[in-house]
């Protein structure tokens, strides 16, 4: 039987923290309609009095800080000291969106023609459905949800049964915005119900953040409907460590890059390479921090590992580590030290390998866990061919102090974005995207724009 309600779990202590009812075929079918009526009119607003609104769903959202931390701890396992982050993180992105937008969204001239007036003017696609994961669950949907109705579409949110509350919290934040009914709205959908809408062709636009299975399903539902597709999917994120690097830096910052969120990130890493000269040297700094983790309820202020979002998920990765230790890997963190990790529970302690390989599943595939393994290496060419041989390329760091040498290697990775001496953090003035099965589209920055949009030409002889 289809589903009739969705349930968030919380890993916490594993009870329902919440759960609404999936809205049926005739509620789908009204939003659409609303939709579709309300876009009618909003790409007529300029683009200032857009401003308003979604400047004011910023504020209405930030004011909700105190009721949404907890929230975020007991849907996803957050840590609460962590939980201000993900609002800051939200609130800059929106802004820089909102504030580029006259400039993004303007129209672009040719040149001057006697007799002639020549420009592409930016429009609104429609509805935009934005389907949005828990990891990071605020910062992921704002990436589509703000340029989105700053480009003048109406959107519709189907966001994770995992943070059942985040979408309520983003239409309350709109509702209390006083944003024109209908042109944002929160749908409790099942993956049946997201194919049957992406399929009903009254969507022009899917902006879809996941795994690479589910980008596949994306595009399998949308195919011959000739609607764009925005995928954001998953990575496998390197970091190259040179002999000229900041040693302390590199390993604060990569350690930090590996297990905060407990690695649930799209773009943690998962995977380093370390010059031969400083490999010692920076397992011994990773793991002398990875042992300071406290693994404990994300409620406590005192926890700054917090549990995986599924237990399931946790024992996976437990799976995926003894695999490796099986085929030769070395494991450097005692998991005994850390008394909640036992198998079934989503409390997962951090594991630092070395002597691996890419014969194993820990430095192929995403594991999406606090987990990294670290390869020594002699030179930029080795080290950049590790780096490629993945089917994914999301963002890739290179921790150095030769700015020449990392633009030069930064040529050479097949990534979306590339970083030197800074890992694991999105500056909504670039472009996010990714290569190969990391996805397609982009979201943040002017480019953002591009796929919310479509560019009509004026062609006029003048009388």
């Amino acid at each position: 039987m289809p589903a009739t309600h969705l349930q968030c779990v919380s890993p916490i202590d594993g009870s329902v923290y919440a759960e609404r009812p999936v809205i049926s075929e005739t509620e789908i079918a009204n939003a659409l309609e609303r939709s579709i009526k309300a876009q009618r009119q909003w790409r007529l607003t300029s683009i200032a009095e857009r401003a308003k609104f979604c400047q004011a769903a910023v504020d209405a959202m930030l004011a909700m800080t105190d009721e949404i931390i907890p929230e975020l701890a007991w849907q996803m396992g957050r840590p609460i000291q962590y939980g201000q982050s993900e609002l800051n993180g939200f609130a800059e992105r929106a802004r820089h969106m909102i504030a580029i937008a006259d400039e993004a969204l303007g129209d672009l001239k040719t040149a001057p023609l006697d007799g002639f007036k020549r420009f592409i003017r930016r429009e609104p696609l429609g509805t935009v459905l934005v389907i949005a994961p828990w990891n990071y669950p605020y910062l992921t949907a704002v990436n589509s949800v703000i340029p989105a109705l700053m480009a003048g579409n109406a959107v519709l949110l189907k966001h994770s049964a995992q943070t059942l509350l985040v979408g309520e919290r983003f239409q309350q934040a709109f509702d209390q915005a006083g944003l024109p009914k209908g042109l944002f709205q929160n749908l409790n959908l099942t993956h049946t119900q997201t194919n049957q809408l992406i399929q009903s062709g009254k969507i022009q636009q899917v902006n879809f953040t996941g795994s690479v299975a589910g980008g596949k399903a994306m595009e399998e539902a949308a195919a011959g409907k000739f609607i764009g597709m925005g995928l954001e999917l998953g990575g496998k994120d390197p970091a190259y460590v040179r002999a000229d690097c900041d040693l302390d830096l590199s390993i604060e910052s990569l350690t930090d890059g590996a297990f905060f969120n407990s690695g649930q990130s799209c773009c943690s890493i998962e995977r380093i390479y370390v010059d031969a000269s400083v490999f010692d040297a920076f397992v011994e700094g990773v793991v002398a921090i990875s042992n300071r983790y406290v693994l404990g309820n994300p409620l406590d202020p005192k926890t700054t590992l917090g549990p995986m979002a599924r237990a399931q998920s946790a024992d996976q990765i437990r799976d995926q580590i003894e695999e490796a230790i099986k085929a030769g890997a070395r494991t450097h963190i005692d998991k005994s030290n850390f008394s909640l990790d036992q198998r079934g529970s989503a409390y997962l302690a951090p594991q630092v390998l070395t002597d691996v390989d890419h014969s194993m599943t820990v430095m192929t595939e995403e594991t999406f866990g606090p987990v990294v393994g670290i390869i020594k290496v002699t030179s930029d060419a080795e080290a950049i061919e590790l780096m490629n041989d993945s089917p994914y390329g999301l963002t890739a760091s290179m921790w150095t102090r030769d700015v020449k040498a990392a633009s030069a290697i930064g040529d050479q990775i097949d990534t979306g974005t590339v970083y030197l001496n800074l890992c694991d953090y999105l500056d909504p003035a670039l472009a996010w995207t990714g290569a190969k099965d990391s996805g397609r589209g982009a979201t943040l920055s002017q480019v953002g724009y591009e796929t919310l949009t479509r560019p009509k030409s004026f062609h006029f002889r003048l009388p």
